[in-house]
């Protein structure tokens, strides 16, 4: 346990709210650092002459915006924070030496010379300041139809008038959750889950409710345990390669999840933006249910981050509340972009990056097997991402942190879980954000150095 006092002197205002800000400022200064064990509620109580009351407000009110995170019988302890920006590509493994394992960035930048004929077309296009102008409402037909044939490659047979084209898969989300629930109502999802979906559920006010996994992915029992008891009507869910833990959603499992929310009426956010890695696409939960399913993908990670265009497929009766969000979010995505990726995909262009990068998936995860120790890793053959198990007494915090000491960043599970529920000791290691094979190589051994070491065997900081 850290003997943590905050300096409360010139703080005006509750005492509960002084504490939180003192204790956010002491995170973001490094005087508290992720994994530390901060004093219990009464012993700070005694020591700043409040109430317990006042310590358990102000406690709650960290953990609210993400600062602490509680532990039934073992205390609370401070939350492995992320960034407020991913790093750039070219941050990564800059002049510090820093290899950050902690983004799921696709490995490979689109080869240019793909992009390069496209551009060069429109920039002939008599139609370029159409490109450059306003693209309101849902999006051009040209541009859905197109967005329609992608979603083939899929396994997803989509109208080209159900399709709504955003500002990125998270967009996509935003819109469909906008949509579909209104403030202080239930969003389920997987008990560890994207953490987009938990950022968007703070700006829309929304409560998560996390529903079991296992080495299959969601649990149909525990998800009709959770719709009976939390009310929610809408579930948030990744079938293909789940992130963070890489499952694969089985067939008959699909079938089932899908029945279980047509008989509780509950409707579908499917994130579905890892499913080009798959060799046959596996079927997509709105193919079995499209009357409740909105289907969120992009072209970030199978194309380039930069075009920044995302496809949302919904039911026609929701169009109206998605066209509300889109114009209060970004108001439109970019014309000029949705028609570069139209063309992408027209010209089979947008097919050969995706495949590059399928190639590159299974050669980097063909390396992290060989380097890591077989038993602690649960992946997929073709997914960006891969689950860390930790072996005791390593605990996903204290990994963490000694792996950034180190000089790699990794995902703790912690950032992916949701309620209250135990955190597995694990962590997410994106093995497509190293620059290069020799970087992730490199990243990977010092992790198993680490993992064969014990914590008390790593010497303390000071």
């Amino acid at each position: 346990m850290t003997n943590w006092r905050p300096d409360l002197e010139d703080q005006s205002g509750p005492r509960y709210l002084a504490i939180a800000e003192a204790l956010a400022r002491d995170v973001a200064q490094g005087r508290l650092a992720p994994g530390d064990r901060l004093p219990t509620h009464r012993d700070l109580a005694w020591h700043l002459g409040v109430t317990v009351g006042t310590v358990t407000r102000a406690y709650g009110e960290a953990e609210r915006r993400g600062l602490i995170a509680g532990e039934v019988g073992r205390g609370t302890f401070v939350r492995e924070q992320l960034p407020s920006a991913p790093p750039t590509f070219q941050d990564l493994g800059s002049e510090d030496g820093l290899i950050d394992l902690s983004y799921n960035f696709p490995a490979l930048a689109t080869d240019h010379a793909l992009f390069r004929e496209e551009l060069e077309g429109m920039a002939r296009d008599p139609e370029l300041n159409r490109h450059l102008g306003y693209l309101l409402g849902p999006g051009r037909d040209s541009h859905r139809a197109a967005a329609a044939d992608w979603l083939k490659r899929a396994g997803l047979d989509a109208r080209p008038e159900e399709i709504v084209v955003t500002c990125g898969a998270q967009h996509a989300m935003f819109l469909a959750a906008a949509a579909l629930t209104r403030p202080g109502e239930v969003i389920l999802t997987e008990a560890l889950t994207y953490y987009g979906i938990k950022s968007i559920a703070e700006a829309l006010e929304r409560q998560l409710y996390g529903v079991a996994l296992d080495d299959q992915g969601l649990v149909p029992d525990s998800l009709e345990a959770a719709i009976r008891s939390s009310g929610a009507r809408v579930l948030y869910c990744i079938p293909t390669l789940q992130n963070p833990t890489t499952t694969v959603l089985p067939e008959a499992r699909r079938r089932q999840i899908v029945e279980i929310c047509r008989r509780h009426d509950v409707m579908i956010i499917e994130d579905d933006i890892y499913s080009f890695l798959l060799e046959e696409p596996a079927t997509p939960l709105t193919a079995l249910a499209p009357e409740r399913s909105f289907y969120a993908t992009s072209l970030s990670k199978c194309v380039a981050p930069g075009l920044r265009i995302g496809l949302l497929r919904a039911p026609l009766a929701f169009h109206e509340g998605i066209a509300t969000a889109l114009r209060a979010s970004t108001l439109m995505p970019s014309g000029f972009m949705a028609e570069l990726a139209a063309r992408l995909i027209r010209s089979g262009k947008a097919e050969q990056a995706a495949e590059a990068k399928c190639q590159e998936a299974q050669a980097r995860q063909s390396l992290a097997r060989t380097v890591l120790p077989s038993g602690q890793l649960v992946t997929h053959p073709r997914c960006f991402h891969a689950w860390l198990t930790l072996p005791r007494p390593w605990r996903h915090e204290d990994f963490a942190a000694e792996a950034r000491r180190r000089g790699v960043m990794v995902g703790s599970a912690r950032v992916f879980a949701v309620g209250r529920q135990p955190v597995p000791h694990a962590v997410r290691l994106c093995l497509h954000a190293a620059s290069s094979r020799r970087q992730l190589r490199s990243g990977l051994e010092i992790l198993t150095g680490i993992l064969r070491e014990s914590p008390a065997e790593v010497p303390a900081l000071v």
